[in-house]
């Protein structure tokens, strides 16, 4: 086997190896070779000849690594040949069968004649994505929607019966556990307890050929869901929400629920069945024995749009085993009431025109326009009798206007942000809700849970929610979260809540940085530094047990080990030495004041570390076999841990790695891109480059991240490279994807797992902050990568009040094309305002500015430059 490798480039010095082969001989023409080394002062030609390899499909290719001062690479030894050569143009190298005569600038002008194109050339090529473009094409999704009070762990999943598609079900639970009857005192140690229920009812004729259901929140964006459910002549017009038992939703009644006990009940929880024996009585008073109870508000309204009598149908609320298990209990009905026969309390109570449900089934005739209104009222646990007929008098228009205004309050508590684009307008809105709605605690003070759909938090998954509640002004609420990660730390400083994750310290101590970047709080910041100083100590410590001399050739000196996600990779991996070491970066950064002895040493280290991990990545990358992209180059495709030889899902080094509906979902998703955001990699270096181009198709598919799509970082990296249209397939087409478009409630993967996931939500916020704010340094960027469509005549993008590192900013843009300009007034002046503004102002047409006035205009990159920033700034660009 003989095969050539081209060099356009000069001097030329390494050495050939062979993995599950063996090399044969060299032959540098121009040059020189002995054994496997090679010199080459003039670049040009090396002939390698194998004596021992194998060409066969499969794992355990042979494998060429060129192992070069400079620039070394690898690849599979069967990928060689003349039609498609292997081709790595940063590298100026290319590889060839031994016959093919060409040189390294005739492989190059061969594959430039193709005129073939990657996908981001393609990107950029096309029309900007859009939301509506995305969502044409792309998946839907229907998920159940949740309600509740926000802090109270005692929620409400609620839609319609997916399999018969009519209205519909609704799901107690306490976040991650659906209602229950209890039997014993044994603890529940598993998400769904064997006497799980939830409640059905029925409206309308029932299954049909043709069912027409549309749902959508109040104002688009708040915690109440309207649903309309027709049946030709006869609309059915829903609307449900949470709300308290004994009066309308306030801010001042809402207690929300012990830390604790929410943590007892968040799915992956690490307690044991002796903790949650220890804390049964006090899991009881939180659960079952509340002051009062949160009840679901569920009102359909049957109106009769025809021309002639029709009939309406109604079923009231039953008891049903959760999905999969038996019904746990007998139902009766009496009086308007569902009752629980084991205990002869009340689950449901049914009214009809706000009067008791005379009867379990019932059929209405309803005269044209006329309406009849049918209510259930769900107490999250069961009610005694003289509860039950107290809460048959509960006023609904009361309690409905009382929890709109409730939330539209927590709303209006938030900076704000406007954007011309409703899916994305009303998204950013609900998503804030959505998150807050199962951040999980007390009020008004102590450790808040930011869970993550029905799991416990991570400090890796809960990292982006609570960046972005401080990126929205909402620093308490995120000083509670962290709160909870610092409570439950272990005296050794390990930071681990969900499924014995070990990822999750560095990130936590990374949000803790960012949320001292906001708030600059030196109170806080002295009140937690014990626990900063643990969490540190124990990675310091975790990285000194990986400082053996055995592991400098292996290429993962002084990294840390461990499992990082589901899978039990206990490897050193990319994505757990990221975490650790932005951890650390910021800790040394942000206790130079308070304890500048140990930010000190911590300040020596981490070069170190920053060198270690770097050396652990371009070993990878030296490693990995290159893949052939669609413009006809070639990069090498990196793994997610040093261990293993290129992306394990080319099994390079063999196993079995398909795993959460994706072969690519380790390297992907928990993969080296992570570096790029924890600071470890420049976005602009070759690494990243290599990185980026290998996450085309297909690890990606238009630019969107497979299975659980914003695990993967390409997002940011591709936003500070300046790459705007290949952020903005990845933006539209993983949240058109991944979420139910009608209610913006996100699932965990395009194959579902947790509803509500609130981690997939919040990264989708935080890509939003990024695109409209980010600081860069000392430099503020504004819409660096917003749609040119959002900048049309007449169109305006706001930021009120927006909490960045420099402190609140007011942004206010206005497209005035039809007058040949765009005015835009930027202020952030506190104490540490930035040094210089970029602010990007893309004409919706690619048209250059022709004037620009308040600061100065690059054209190439469409940005006013305004340096240096006074705190205050008005800029206008003319065309």
């Amino acid at each position: 086997m003989k095969i050539t490798v081209l060099f356009g480039r000069n001097n030329v010095n390494g050495t050939i190896m062979a993995r599950n082969g063996k090399v044969g001989r060299l032959h540098a023409p121009g040059g020189n070779s002995a054994e496997n080394r090679f010199q080459l002062p003039q670049g040009g030609r090396l002939e390698i000849s194998f004596s021992e390899f194998t060409l066969k499909c499969g794992a355990f290719p042979t494998i060429c690594n060129v192992v070069t001062d400079e620039n070394p690479f690898a690849f599979n030894l069967r990928d060689v040949n003349s039609a498609t050569p292997v081709f790595i143009p940063e590298f100026q190298a290319a590889v060839v069968p031994g016959g093919d005569a060409r040189d390294y600038a005739q492989v190059a002008g061969d594959v430039a004649a193709r005129g073939l194109i990657s996908d981001f050339t393609r990107f950029d090529n096309a029309p900007e994505e859009s939301y509506a473009h995305a969502a044409r094409l792309n998946r839907r999704q229907y998920c159940s929607t949740w309600l509740g009070l926000g802090r109270d762990m005692r929620m409400f999943r609620v839609g319609y019966q997916e399999r018969y598609e009519y209205w519909g079900q609704i799901q107690p639970c306490y976040h991650s556990i659906p209602q229950y009857i209890p039997v014993s005192r044994t603890p529940i140690m598993e998400r769904t307890p064997p006497t799980a229920y939830q409640v059905n009812f029925e409206i309308g004729q029932g299954t049909s050929c043709r069912p027409q259901i549309t749902r959508r929140q109040e104002d688009g964006v708040l915690p109440i869901l309207r649903s309309t459910q027709v049946e030709q002549d006869v609309h059915y017009n829903l609307v449900l929400f949470a709300s308290l038992e004994k009066a309308p939703l306030s801010a001042d009644a809402v207690r929300g629920s012990e830390w604790d006990a929410c943590y007892a009940n968040a799915g992956g929880n690490m307690l044991t069945a002796e903790q949650k024996t220890a804390m049964y009585d006090r899991l009881q008073a939180e659960m079952r024995q509340r002051e009062q109870e949160v009840v679901c508000c569920l009102r359909v309204e049957a109106v009769n749009t025809g021309k002639t009598p029709r009939y309406a149908w109604f079923k009231a609320g039953h008891i049903c085993g959760f999905p999969g298990r038996a019904t746990p209990d007998k139902h009766q009905f009496k009086n308007g009431f569902s009752v629980l026969e084991s205990a002869g309390t009340v689950y449901a109570v049914n009214r009809l025109d706000d009067q008791a449900l005379p009867e379990e089934e019932m059929a209405v005739l309803l005269q044209p326009g006329q309406t009849v209104k049918f209510d259930i009222l769900i107490p999250h646990s069961p009610l005694d009798a003289a509860r039950a007929q107290a809460l048959l008098k509960l006023d609904f228009n009361a309690h409905l206007d009382a929890c709109r205004e409730y939330w539209r309050a927590r709303l209006a508590s938030a900076a704000k942000i406007t954007v011309p684009e409703k899916p994305i307008q009303e998204n950013i809105q609900a998503g804030l809700l959505h998150c807050d709605l199962v951040a999980l605690g007390r009020e008004p003070d102590g450790p808040v849970l930011a869970t993550i759909g029905w799991y416990a938090p991570i400090g890796t998954e809960s990292a982006p929610i609570i960046q972005f509640f401080d990126s929205m002004g909402w620093h308490k609420l995120a000083e509670r979260c962290l709160d909870f990660f610092f409570v439950r730390q272990r005296p050794d400083g390990f930071i681990q809540n969900f499924g014995k994750y070990e990822s999750e310290t560095g990130p936590l101590l990374w949000t803790a940085g960012e949320h001292f970047r906001y708030t600059r709080d030196a109170a806080w910041l002295k009140r937690v530094l014990p626990n900063i100083r643990k969490a540190a100590d124990y990675l310091l410590q975790w990285r000194e047990r990986n400082k053996l001399e055995e592991y400098r050739a292996k290429g993962f000196y002084g990294m840390v080990n461990g499992k990082v996600a589901d899978c039990n990779d206990f490897y050193h991996s990319f994505f757990l030495n990221a975490g650790t070491y932005v951890g650390l970066k910021r800790v040394a950064e942000i206790l130079r004041d308070v304890d500048p002895e140990y930010a000190r040493m911590l300040a020596g280290e981490l070069p170190e570390y920053l060198k270690d991990i770097r050396a652990g990545f371009y070993h990878a990358q030296a490693r990995a076999p290159l893949i052939p992209l669609a413009d006809g180059s070639w990069a090498p495709l990196m793994p997610p841990w040093v261990e293993y030889t290129g992306g394990i899902s080319f099994y390079a080094d063999g196993g079995n790695w398909f795993t959460h509906g994706a072969f690519a979902a380790r390297s992907c998703l928990t993969g080296p891109l992570w570096l790029v955001i924890s600071e470890a990699l420049d976005p602009a270096e070759i690494g990243a480059k290599f990185m980026l181009k290998t996450n085309q198709y297909p690890v990606t598919l238009e630019n969107a991240a497979l299975s659980q799509p914003y695990y993967c970082r390409h997002d940011y990296a591709h936003i500070r490279r300046g790459e705007v249209a290949a952020f903005l397939k990845t933006y539209y087409n993983q949240i058109t994807a991944l979420q139910d478009r009608e209610t913006y409630t996100f699932w965990e993967h395009y194959h579902h797992a947790s509803e509500h996931k609130t981690h997939e939500q919040a990264w989708f916020l935080m890509q939003t902050r990024w695109m409209l704010w980010l600081e860069d340094g000392n430099d503020l960027r504004l819409l660096s990568a917003i749609p040119r469509a959002w900048l049309a005549d007449g169109q305006t993008v706001r930021l009120d009040q927006v909490a960045t590192y420099f402190g609140p900013l007011t942004l206010a843009v206005e497209s005035q094309l039809g007058r040949n300009r765009i005015s835009a007034q930027v202020k952030c002046d506190g104490g540490r305002k930035p040094k210089t503004v970029l602010l990007r102002l893309p004409h919706p047409e690619g048209r250059r500015a022709v004037r620009a006035q308040g600061g100065v205009y690059d054209a190439a990159s469409e940005t006013v430059r305004i340096a240096p920033f006074a705190g205050k700034a008005e800029i206008t660009l003319y065309f």
